[in-house]
């Protein structure tokens, strides 16, 4: 059977993706602006290792890293414990999981980018700020976030799509319960699961065109490509 899916079906999940992405682009853009211009900066022995561990969520499986978080944030877990008896904060199978799960995927993603666009900055205009008395925050905000906002935004963009598409950490550490944790990459693979071709095809292509758009904007936004084009012009 197709099973075609009511808008209903479709919009609920979508929409909840839409908002765990937000969240997660948001706390992964705060942490990895700030750690990659930290990174970029710093004469840090340790600052490779920092990199590679910032990294890792990048290359590791879903599931690998879902498990880690069910290790540290589930009931027993040393984080989750604390968490509950402190805040009576429950992160397994709610929306909040689900959000955590987006934002260790989707970190990497907006920290490298945003690291490489701070270390793309000319040090000459830096070293000219602090020259004409430009204190060390007001050399972030006013040369260094100016010249590297592309690359940035970029990194944002690309987090955003991964936060959107996240699906192996999330189910395992969100679950799948309808109208609360289960988000558009979830309701898809429910959906196949059931035999509901036609649902699966509605809802993959709707999250695609999603993807698509967001993928763009972050092309248009890569300095290089934006540089070469000024080069040729």
């Amino acid at each position: 059977m197709s099973g075609w899916p009511t808008l209903a079906e479709v919009l609920t999940p979508l929409l909840l993706s839409l908002k765990v992405a937000v969240w997660a682009t948001s706390f992964s853009a705060v942490m990895g602006v700030a750690l990659g211009l930290y990174l970029a900066r710093s004469g840090n022995r340790l600052r490779n290792v920092l990199d590679t561990l910032c990294t890792l969520p990048m290359v590791l499986p879903p599931t690998v890293l879902g498990y880690y978080l069910l290790v540290l944030f589930g009931s027993h877990g040393v984080l989750g414990a604390w968490l509950k008896q402190s805040f009576g904060v429950n992160l397994i199978f709610s929306v909040e999981g689900a959000i955590l799960a987006a934002t260790v995927v989707s970190f990497p993603l907006v920290f490298k980018p945003a690291r490489a666009a701070f270390e793309s900055v000319d040090p000459r205009l830096e070293q000219a700020g602090r020259v004409l008395g430009v204190s060390e925050l007001g050399i972030v905000l006013r040369i260094s976030l100016p010249v590297a906002w592309r690359g940035i935004m970029a990194g944002i963009m690309l987090g955003f799509v991964r936060a959107l598409g996240e699906f192996g950490a999330t189910l395992m550490i969100a679950g799948s319960i309808p109208g609360r944790t289960q988000t558009l990459s979830i309701a898809i693979y429910e959906a196949v699961q059931a035999g509901r071709d036609g649902a699966a095809n509605v809802m993959a292509l709707v999250i695609s065109v999603v993807c698509i758009s967001f993928l763009l904007i972050a092309t248009w936004l890569t300095p290089g490509r934006n540089e070469a084009r000024r080069a040729k012009a």
